[in-house]
């Protein structure tokens, strides 16, 4: 099975589990590191995940995950909050965190600039726009290697 078939049925699993405890499914990986391979997911409530909420859903992911053994590698299972530098994968974050400020980095730099940080407007079609010295910058979702939430102190 494809990684990305694999993650579709991961998640169709995982939703329920999800859903019927109040939870927000944030990213679902399967990756590799060093000899061994990781299950990870990335899940967050109103008011920030716990420890015992990462344990209801992988006791309880972990039961329905042997009811259908269809991961086909052995793997170690994760779930764990997306942390407070989160990285913005999903389209309905970009409303959820407007107004926050945000570090983007993009593959290729715009005049010799790949990191830019500023306040998030949103997403208007396809384009990642932030607020920066006070003036609007857009940038095409396809363009940017990360949008993260920015720490601040």
């Amino acid at each position: 099975m494809q990684v990305k078939d694999m993650l579709v049925k991961v998640e169709e699993k995982l939703l329920p589990i999800i859903n019927d405890n109040g939870y927000e499914l944030v990213d679902i990986e399967f990756v590799k590191e060093g000899p061994n391979k990781y299950l990870r997911v990335y899940a967050d409530k109103e008011g920030g995940i716990t420890i015992d909420d990462c344990e209801i859903i992988s006791r309880a992911f972990e039961a329905e995950l042997e009811k259908d053994d269809f991961i086909e590698e052995a793997y170690i299972l994760e779930v764990s909050s997306p942390g407070i530098d989160r990285i913005l994968k999903k389209d309905f974050e970009y409303i959820k965190y407007k107004g926050r400020l945000v570090d983007i980095k993009l593959y290729k730099p715009i005049d010799k600039v790949k990191q830019f940080q500023g306040k998030l407007i949103g997403l208007v079609d396809n384009k990642i726009v932030i607020e920066e010295s006070g003036k609007e910058i857009s940038f095409d979702k396809k363009d940017v290697a990360v949008c993260r939430l920015a720490v601040e102190f």
